[in-house]
């Protein structure tokens, strides 16, 4: 874990909400010279601790409705199934995030499609042809309480 300081929890903060902010708006939100900013910014870079910038899109206007949060249980639990398993789950578009997890279930996948019918094509021809899945077990959303990004640096 790296220790941050508070100039540097602040620079985080500022770019988790606007990462397009030029470096001169930067510097003088948190008030230090726009060299020293931006060198501290290329030090969080460098470390990975900003590992990228990202538009986020909303995914209803472009066209994909459906949310699915898909629980998976391996038939197998090897290394190997495991990663051939990751291996295959990563190369599919609809899963934007995949969890292997501790308890009942092995994975928890997070799945977007355009609408129920894309989804059962997804589980049928993709999904289901994946060797070594045991159980599925599907949860569609049907309202985004909370969505965020951002991680929080207190």
């Amino acid at each position: 874990m790296v220790k941050l300081d508070n100039i540097n929890r602040k620079i985080l903060s500022i770019l988790q909400e606007n990462s397009s902010i030029t470096n001169s708006d930067l510097s003088k939100e948190i008030r230090l010279a726009p060299a020293t900013t931006l060198e501290r910014v290329k030090k969080l870079e460098l470390s990975g601790i900003i590992k990228g910038y990202v538009a986020l899109v909303d995914q209803k206007k472009i066209g994909k409705a459906i949310t699915a949060f898909v629980e998976i249980s391996m038939k197998n639990h090897s290394a190997s199934s495991i990663k051939n398993f990751s291996s295959d789950i990563a190369a599919l578009p609809e899963v934007l995030e995949c969890h292997h997890l501790a308890g009942d279930k092995d994975f928890l996948l997070k799945v977007i499609t355009e609408d129920i019918e894309s989804y059962r094509i997804f589980a049928l021809d993709k999904l289901a042809s994946i060797p070594g899945i045991g159980n599925v077990c599907t949860f569609f959303t049907l309202d985004t309480i909370k969505y965020s990004t951002g991680i929080p640096l207190d």
